[in-house]
């Protein structure tokens, strides 16, 4: 790390904590050379590979993007949208690899959309599941049902109950 005061090409590192948004670490730094100290900021970064092949940093917006088409007409507010976002990309750096195909992002998506609204995540699964038929719907919803999440409450009643 060069100093940037006089561009000396080493720096010690005097103390080292985790940023308040817990996926990048403060470092305090001082240099041997000019003895002066700075601040850096260290993160992994996450890269997407599109299905073109362009490479781009991954985005919380393009996640919320995505997801608030599925969400279209549904009881999920923009705030629901972050959090899901948030929990993605954790989920996503958890597993330790720093570049993703596209399709694996929406993949990753899934779980964390299927707890929020299960119609919404039907709409995004159709897509990044690529169904092709009625039978697809048919077997995600039958999937739905066997195994259902622990239902979300707003309002004062389960969204998850359905006639049947």
């Amino acid at each position: 790390m060069h100093c940037p005061f006089c561009r000396h090409p080493d720096s010690r590192v005097i103390d080292s904590r985790t940023a308040d948004d817990g996926l990048s670490i403060r470092r305090r730094r001082q240099c041997p050379e000019c003895g002066r100290r700075f601040t850096t900021t260290e993160t992994a970064s996450l890269t997407v590979i599109k299905r073109s092949g362009v490479v781009e940093p991954f985005s919380r917006e393009k996640v919320m993007s995505g997801v608030r088409k599925a969400c279209q007409g549904r009881p999920v507010t923009e705030a629901d949208l972050a959090v899901l976002a948030q929990q993605v990309e954790e989920s996503v750096r958890s597993s330790g690899i720093a570049q993703f195909d596209a399709n694996e992002i929406g993949l990753a998506i899934l779980p964390h959309l299927r707890k929020l609204d299960e119609v919404a995540y039907l709409r995004f699964a159709s897509v990044y599941q690529a169904f092709e038929s009625l039978a697809d719907f048919d077997s995600a919803i039958e999937e739905l049902r066997a195994h259902p999440n622990e239902p979300a409450v707003r309002g004062g009643r389960r969204d998850t109950e359905q006639g049947e």
